[in-house]
């Protein structure tokens, strides 16, 4: 009997350690100083948001720098890194007469808090109303731009106060879909305690969705973006890149542009952003 009630023993502690630490597994804040806003997308502004449970976090506005489309996009990041590292996307989409909005969630970048499934979608709803209230545009013209986990944030976000699309990069059906791949010898399921139901969530969603996933992603696999895409209702468009997760093809490369301009135009007031 010893040797058995050893190896439960040892069961029961990997079980415990990857309940009490999961979060720390799922969020992975860089510890680097996000960069002036001015040396990271100059002509961008800063902006405090604070979220319904009061906590202030940082964040950019970069406005159009070719023309004016009178389309917002709000970027939900994914689990890792800051904003300073999404300007080059922020960059490429004000050249295409798109205003941006970059963010960092609580726990990020020097912000207070801890992340959680709870506390992201808090902080996605302050950055929707700083967008809307330093800018001119109305709710319709607002494009959520989700970025793996981010995926998560921008269809809950979607599912309270519907945006004019969704772009969705790397999507899966359910974070413990992508923690299998990862963690096959425990039973993520049961144990996640931040679910981000993308596909359950999708399904309730009537604006236009974009997903785009890279071919050669090793973190969150192209099967499960399609079948994250398939749940949409209303998919406009569905891209596949040449590259892997964090490749520059999927951060801001122009087959990622190009697609977050297309669901743009579809959404875009016929007098673009003029007064």
């Amino acid at each position: 009997m010893r040797p058995t009630l050893v190896i439960l023993l040892a069961v029961a502690v990997l079980l415990a350690m990857a309940w009490l630490g999961q979060r720390r597994l799922i969020y992975l804040p860089m510890p680097t100083e996000v960069p002036p806003v001015a040396e990271a997308l100059p002509g961008a502004r800063e902006l405090s948001l604070t979220t319904d449970d009061g906590l202030d976090l940082d964040a950019w506005l970069a406005h159009p720098t070719d023309g004016d489309l009178g389309v917002g996009v709000l970027v939900a990041n994914g689990n890792a890194g800051h904003r300073g590292l999404r300007a080059p996307l922020a960059e490429a989409l004000r050249e295409r007469g798109l205003t941006v909005l970059l963010f960092d969630y609580r726990g990020y970048a020097g912000n207070p808090g801890r992340p959680s499934e709870q506390g992201l979608a808090a902080d996605a709803r302050a950055a929707r109303e700083a967008l809307l209230e330093a800018t001119d545009l109305e709710a319709d013209a607002l494009l959520y731009y989700g970025e793996s986990i981010g995926t998560g944030v921008v269809t809950a976000l979607a599912t309270e106060a519907p945006p004019g699309g969704l772009v969705l990069r790397s999507p899966f059906p359910e974070l413990a879909d992508v923690g299998r791949r990862h963690y096959p010898f425990l039973p993520v399921r049961t144990l996640l305690r931040d679910r981000y139901p993308v596909a359950e969530q999708l399904a309730e969603v009537t604006a236009p969705v974009t997903v785009v996933y890279g071919e050669d992603d090793r973190i969150v696999p192209p099967e499960l973006s399609r079948e994250a895409a398939a749940a949409a209702p209303d998919l406009h468009e569905v891209v596949a890149v040449p590259g892997g997760h964090n490749d520059r093809a999927l951060l801001d490369g122009e087959a990622l542009v190009d697609a977050v301009e297309r669901l743009a135009a579809e959404v875009a007031p016929p007098d673009g952003g003029s007064p």
